[in-house]
């Protein structure tokens, strides 16, 4: 009688997985040294390599996604410094363009005021927080008032022309000497200052063509002097209106100021 064959063992219908496995891995690795290399930066490339390698080298088949071997490169210290010399390279250079601009407003003014024989009325002055147009009280107003005088509404026209098409927040400050005063119209300094430097305002948009939403005014009454108030030289100095073009990377606080008065 014969034997009947024993039957073959079932082939193994999921043995491709493990070529698949193999060759998704080959493929992941292969992809992510490209884009290493095309960065162009050895740091980065050196801990790819290194993530590549100990992924591998684990065996089993397993790609680097979500291997808790793997290395971020975003997270080296290498890269973080990297990161920030290039935002603060950023910052620099946005800053020379802003100071230029600046200068180029200032250069205009000071043009200004020498072609209409201004300098004694008016002055420039470039500091960090921005350009700073000084115009003496005498120049604008009769003594504690805050109409202007004739004439006075001109030059603001002239130089809210040279102000019109910048974007930074313009600050409008009124200053008065430490004389104390009161009448029918204003109870103190505060007032006065706060007044004078809101006629400027109007006259820069209304008549020089200055958008509303750039401005913020301030009135300082004697509390902020540039000279010691104690002659009337002095007292003349301080009795001032300021314009005070504010330098982009302080324009945060004041723009704030003007979304908060609207």
């Amino acid at each position: 009688m014969a034997r009947k064959k024993k039957a073959e063992p079932p082939e193994n219908a999921e043995r491709w997985l493990l070529t698949y496995s193999d060759l998704i891995t080959l493929l992941m690795a292969f992809f992510i040294v490209m884009y290493a290399s095309s960065t162009a930066d050895k740091t980065k490339m050196a801990k790819v390599a290194e993530s590549i390698k100990s992924a591998i080298s684990n065996g089993g088949g397993k790609t680097i996604i979500g291997d808790d071997t793997a290395v971020d490169v975003k997270s080296t210290p290498d890269y973080v410094q990297e990161m920030q010399k290039e935002a603060k390279g950023s910052s620099s250079a946005d800053q020379k363009v802003e100071e230029s601009k600046l200068k180029a407003v200032k250069e205009k003014v000071d043009n200004y005021i020498k072609q209409n024989g201004l300098t004694g009325s008016i002055s420039t002055n470039l500091q960090e927080r921005g350009l700073t147009i000084h115009i003496v009280d005498t120049t604008m107003f009769d003594t504690a008032k805050a109409n202007l005088l004739p004439g006075a509404q001109d030059r603001l026209i002239a130089i809210g022309k040279i102000l019109k098409g910048i974007n930074n927040i313009i600050r409008i400050e009124g200053h008065t000497d430490s004389r104390p005063m009161h009448d029918e119209k204003f109870e103190s300094n505060i007032e006065l200052s706060v007044m004078r430097a809101a006629t400027v305002w109007h006259v820069l948009e209304e008549k020089g063509g200055v958008p509303h939403n750039q401005f913020v005014a301030a009135g300082y009454a004697e509390n902020d002097p540039i000279v010691p108030d104690n002659s009337s030289d002095n007292m003349a100095k301080n009795r001032r209106v300021d314009i005070v073009v504010i330098n982009s990377k302080y324009s945060s606080i004041d723009s704030n100021q003007v979304s908060n008065s609207k």
